[in-house]
């Protein structure tokens, strides 16, 4: 599969409480200039119209080099010119996602080595995987720990972790063969949105 560039590998992950902050813009051109290249704007909100989820995207999409992906909605990754997606357990298969744009980074979200190993076989380009830590977002999943990351990374995909992910954690998870991490709270609520990018995204190509 050609890609037009590497895939990002520090994930900053919106939801609908992100989504509607008046200081969204200021902190995505901050994030923007700690992460550079080695950023992705994950477009995400389930509780957000397909318009709303379109004006998020397009907010996303104006911080080159950072990257846009979006979550789970394809026509809004096509209509604002995402370079990758994001796929939930439930939604649809790689595979046929791939189909929309062949050069798209194609993320599966996965919980345990069983999904994964489905997602590597349905033709994920990349895995999501968590929750590893314990995480406000996800208060009611059991963390998976950094240990259980090892099978995962075994086969053969990036590995991107997400829950309770802080930038102290990440040297951590790059022991376990982790490509990148994604991360909600510990990016737009940072006090120094772009140191804070900046000194993950050096932990994470060291």
């Amino acid at each position: 599969m050609t890609h037009a560039a590497p895939l990002p590998r520090l994930h900053a992950i919106t939801d609908e409480r992100v989504a509607r902050r008046q200081d969204l813009d200021t902190v995505a051109q901050q994030l923007a200039a700690g992460g550079g290249h080695d950023l992705a704007f994950h477009a995400r909100g389930r509780g957000l119209s397909g318009l709303a989820h379109y004006e998020l995207a397009v907010r996303l999409s104006v911080y080159p080099p950072a990257r846009l992906f979006v979550n789970d909605r394809l026509d809004v990754a096509l209509a604002a010119g995402a370079g990758g997606v994001q796929l939930a357990g439930r939604s649809l298969d790689p595979e046929h996602a791939r189909r929309f744009n062949p050069s798209w980074w194609i993320g599966k979200s996965v919980h345990d080595l069983r999904e994964a190993h489905a997602a590597r076989v349905a033709g994920a380009d990349y895995l999501l995987v968590g929750p590893v830590f314990r995480t406000a977002t996800h208060p009611t999943h059991d963390p998976l720990g950094p240990g259980p990351l090892v099978a995962l990374v075994g086969l053969g995909l990036p590995v991107i972790a997400i829950g309770g992910v802080t930038p102290q954690r990440v040297p951590e998870l790059r022991a376990a063969g982790v490509y990148g991490v994604a991360a909600i709270r510990a990016l737009w609520e940072a006090a120094d949105p772009a140191a804070t990018a900046r000194r993950m995204a050096q932990e994470l190509t060291q």
